[in-house]
């Protein structure tokens, strides 16, 4: 075995130096990364949040919408099929990259920095879609308590809000028959206290003059807010807890909804509508379009919540089997809202005499307009308006807890020494600027802004994030190197199946979506008001800013490093010295080092790559992968390793000879000061003996001692006065 040679003068560094933060860096090796970063407290923690953030408002506003104007129950081939493609693939790669790293959207850029743009992309989409979410669940708390009495205010005509044109239903449940109603001329008592009264859109002349605050949504909206807070006060450890009410109570109660729904006259009507397979509509684009849409956002990939909860798993959780779980999980519970939806409005357009497509709508104008207008016909429609209403605040609040636990782990985990013990006061501090930035939100035509945020904060943006994220990780870090990763963890390399959809297919599609949304741009529109120039332009810009995030910070990664231009983006686009695993345990293969020149070393995460010498502190120790894929043999054959430990800023040594055998451990260990220790005797090398020094506990056999299987110990000619090179052989 070649032995390190080299010359390279400093001033030395004790090993006390190096267990404990230093201007090398500020991480203290002794801090347990665990119980500083926090974890679930239980497997079923993570499976329950990953559902509540994934079943959401979607599910019961949009997915039986889509179906039924998409074919109906044809539908469910391409919704099926996008899931396989595109759905579960990307579920899976963002749990594994957050479950390998422990980290949050922006610090887990460390495995191409030049990417790390799209983390940031993630914040702002995320932020943005946060601020009007948690919007709708203020209207859910005001229909909630609006329903606690003995009448629904929405049942009836009359009131102030009213005007000429209302006509409210009198049916079966009054015993009187069912009254046809011309839908284009009149206008429902609950569509007039949706508009009327909760938005008060009269007050506003559109969005360029938003009016007054509604102080009723004002307080709603604070509610909202302080019960997100309260939920997320203590991380994933506190929500982790409300998840499980939040993510199973909706279950219950869409159960309870569904076998009312069933029995009610009509119903049957309402249900052949939604799942009648018109399998002709197969042959249009539109309907695959659509399918894949619903997956990619019911599934809330490239949110960065999947990424942020899966950070804060063990680092070998089954996160293979709970992708499975949560994305069929997700799937069915779609669909049995559907059954839930349409037996309801099945009734209602018997009860009104009018086809059901007269009375289908989806998004805010099922869960505030059709739907309270069904309960108003059901026996105690108050119950089950309270019913309903709830079931939509747990769904909306698992999401948003997910949105905000997003964003204060990204930023905690870029400033964890200044913000993690702070973590309860920044969280605070994020949900008031929140809080605040929302009141335009709660003005009369707060409608108007909701609608232009819905439209363009999340769209082709969006899956410009995504589709960088799926390159950057399966081509630019590499296919291999990833499953390799995964096998750390899990056991297993992933399949055929995923490696060809992360390769090819999945970004195909979301390509295929890109280009489809770019081409069938509509303008938004709100009823019959359409959005002038100005706001239009707006929100095309806030749908760029989250595109322009990604080259932005290319060019700052590439401005960080030397050399020419090619040389930058080589250096960029590798992982930083401390990617990987962050848990010493975990640190194995190609992320394992020892940290050596104390009593009791240590396994640090170290990574290796090509590069023309060695980047290194004092006491390292590298243990070569045994299974380095076929495309990194030629760096052991031909090319020294970059070597660099997560405890700060690496130096540089010029001049020496690494060490290229397969299955060797290299170490560079300092000269042990008096009275800590010195190499043993019986060490081979051609250089002049060591000082003396007092101590019965020799280094190489603390290190042999700490890496099981290490074989003899080569002593190198001294590298400087200092320091020595120190190589073991490992046994084959």
């Amino acid at each position: 075995m070649k032995k390190l040679q080299g010359a390279h003068h400093r001033q030395p560094i004790t090993p006390d130096l190096l267990m404990t933060p230093s201007d090398q860096g500020d991480v203290d090796l002794d801090v347990d990364f665990a119980a500083d970063r926090g974890n679930w407290t239980g497997k079923l923690d993570f499976l329950l949040s990953c559902i509540g953030y994934c079943v959401g408002l979607g599910n019961v506003w949009r997915f039986p919408y889509r179906a039924y104007t998409n074919g109906g129950g044809a539908f469910l081939v391409p919704y099926f099929l996008m899931l396989a493609i595109c759905g579960i693939p990307l579920f899976f790669l963002e749990l594994s990259l957050g479950q390998f790293s422990s980290l949050g959207p922006l610090a887990v850029w460390k495995i191409s920095p030049l990417f790390k743009g799209a983390g940031a992309a993630m914040l702002l989409i995320v932020g943005l879609v946060a601020i009007y979410y948690n919007m709708i669940i203020a209207y859910v708390l005001f229909y909630l308590f609006a329903s606690l009495t003995s009448n629904l205010p929405w049942e009836h005509c009359g009131n102030w809000w009213n005007t000429d044109l209302c006509l409210e239903h009198r049916g079966s449940k009054d015993g009187n028959g069912a009254l046809p109603l011309n839908l284009t001329s009149t206008v429902s008592p609950s569509e007039e206290y949706w508009s009327r009264y909760v938005l008060h859109i009269q007050g506003s002349r559109g969005i360029g003059s938003p009016g007054e605050i509604r102080w009723n949504l004002c307080l709603c909206l604070l509610l909202a807010w302080v019960i997100v807070f309260l939920c997320i006060l203590k991380g994933v450890k506190s929500s982790g807890k409300v998840v499980y009410f939040t993510a199973t109570f909706p279950y219950l109660i869409l159960l309870m909804l569904l076998v009312r729904g069933v029995t009610l006259p009509g119903a049957w009507k309402g249900i052949q509508f939604y799942l009648t397979p018109q399998f002709h509509h197969l042959l249009s684009s539109k309907v695959w379009i659509e399918a894949a849409l619903q997956i990619f956002y019911s599934l809330g990939v490239g949110f960065g919540g999947l990424l942020t909860f899966a950070s804060y798993n063990t680092f070998h959780q089954n996160i293979y089997r709970d992708t499975f779980i949560v994305t069929l999980g997700n799937a069915i519970t779609s669909i049995l809202a559907g059954f839930a939806i349409f037996s309801v409005l099945g009734y209602m357009s018997q009860e009104l005499g009018v086809p059901v497509d007269q009375v289908a709508k989806a998004g805010p104008g099922l869960a505030f307009v059709v739907y309270p207008q069904a309960m108003t016909m059901l026996p105690l429609s108050p119950f089950w308006s309270f019913l309903f209403f709830f079931m939509l605040l747990t769904l909306g609040l698992d999401s948003q807890f997910a949105f905000l636990e997003t964003i204060v782990t990204a930023v905690t985990d870029e400033f964890p020494y200044y913000l993690r013990p702070k973590k309860a006061v920044f969280s605070g501090l994020i949900c008031v600027a929140m809080y605040l930035m929302g009141l335009v939100l709660t003005t009369d035509g707060g409608m108007y802004w909701l609608v232009l945020l819905d439209d363009y904060s999340a769209s082709f943006g969006l899956m410009v994030v995504v589709i960088t994220t799926c390159l950057a990780v399966t081509r630019v870090y590499g296919i291999q190197r990833f499953c390799r990763d995964i096998h750390m963890m899990l056991g297993f390399k992933p399949g055929l199946y995923f490696r060809a959809c992360w390769l090819f297919l999945s970004p195909a599609t979301l390509l295929a979506l890109l280009v489809y949304s770019i081409v069938k741009y509509q303008p938004s529109e709100y009823g019959s008001y359409r959005f002038p120039a100005w706001a239009e332009l707006l929100g095309i810009l806030m749908g760029l800013l989250s595109c322009l995030m990604i080259p932005a910070g290319m060019l700052v990664a590439v401005l960080r490093e030397e050399g020419s231009l090619w040389e930058r983006l080589q250096q960029a686009s590798r992982p930083t010295m401390d990617w990987g695993p962050s848990l010493e345990e975990n640190r194995t293969g190609m992320y394992v080092a020892t940290l050596v020149g104390s009593q009791s070393p240590k396994p640090l995460m170290v990574h290796m790559r090509k590069y023309g010498g060695i980047t290194s502190f004092e006491n390292t120790a590298i243990e070569v992968d045994r299974e380095i894929a076929e495309e990194e043999e030629s760096m052991i054959s031909g090319h020294c390793w970059e070597v660099g430990l997560g405890c700060g800023r690496p130096r540089q040594l010029r001049g020496l000879e690494m060490v290229r055998t397969r299955g060797c451990l290299v170490l560079m260990l300092p000269t042990p000061a008096p009275g800590r220790g010195s190499p043993g005797p019986g060490m081979r090398g051609g250089a002049s003996e060591p000082r003396a020094a007092d101590s019965s506990a020799p280094w190489p056999e603390a290190l042999a001692s700490s890496v099981p299987g290490t074989g003899e110990a080569v002593l190198g000619p001294p590298l400087t006065p200092e320091r020595w090179g120190w190589g073991v052989r490992m046994p084959e």
